[in-house]
């Protein structure tokens, strides 16, 4: 299957659950409590605290604070350490009540933080890169995943990423090579390879925002 078809799959699936949806903070803190115990509800707590501090802030200090906020609070780690398989899409409250997870984990949270605060799905993309690892003469890539934000037509995306504590501009980041990416609009292809299936990917997805409903998540 052609990168193209796949890409058309994957955006029909992801097209599915598209539209506004928000969080049930109390509902979310019960789950919280139930599941994880009086550690996954202090974490949720404390997201959803700071989440009342940020709202009405400019766009550019929300995206800097969730970015920051997430970056000192979450350890990455690798699924298989965190979840015992080798490939699993953490829920937002999965991963504040977990404390870890990988690249992927920090970006569907701060994906979703955001939407929390009125920042438009149009405008935000989980985007596959590829980034460069090793010294000078010694470099190689690995498959990442970053959020990007992106303001409008001809403005440089800035990019979230739990690599770096501070926002900066796709231009800013030579590191990174863009493969593909998505939000529940669609998906924007820039020459991708296709890494895995087109069912595995929406699988995830729609497994991950039925977990976030029984949390709390109302679409």
């Amino acid at each position: 299957m052609s990168p193209h078809v796949w890409a058309a799959l994957l955006a029909a699936g992801l097209a599915l659950e598209a539209g506004s949806a928000g969080f049930q903070m109390e509902g979310m803190r019960e789950v919280a409590l139930e599941r994880h115990g009086v550690t996954g509800r202090l974490a949720v707590e404390r997201w959803q605290a700071v989440l009342a501090q940020w709202r009405g802030l400019p766009e550019d200090q929300m995206l800097r604070e969730v970015n920051a906020y997430f970056n000192r609070n979450i350890r990455y780690e690798e699924d298989l350490t965190t979840w015992g398989v080798v490939d699993y899409w953490a829920t937002p409250l999965e991963l504040l009540a977990r404390g870890a997870g990988d690249c992927e984990d920090f970006v569907f949270a701060k994906y979703f933080t955001l939407r929390e605060l009125g920042f438009r799905d149009e405008n935000l993309r989980m985007t596959y890169v590829r980034v460069q690892t090793g010294s000078a003469g010694r470099e190689g890539t690995q498959a990442h995943m970053v959020l990007s934000y992106h303001s409008g037509p001809g403005q440089a995306p800035l990019i979230l990423d739990n690599l770096l504590a501070d926002v900066r501009t796709a231009g800013a980041r030579p590191d990174l090579e863009p493969v593909f990416s998505f939000n529940t609009q669609g998906v924007f292809a820039q020459g991708a390879v296709r890494a895995t299936s087109p069912a595995d990917r929406l699988s995830r997805w729609r497994e991950m925002l039925v977990r976030m409903r029984s949390e709390g998540y109302r679409p």
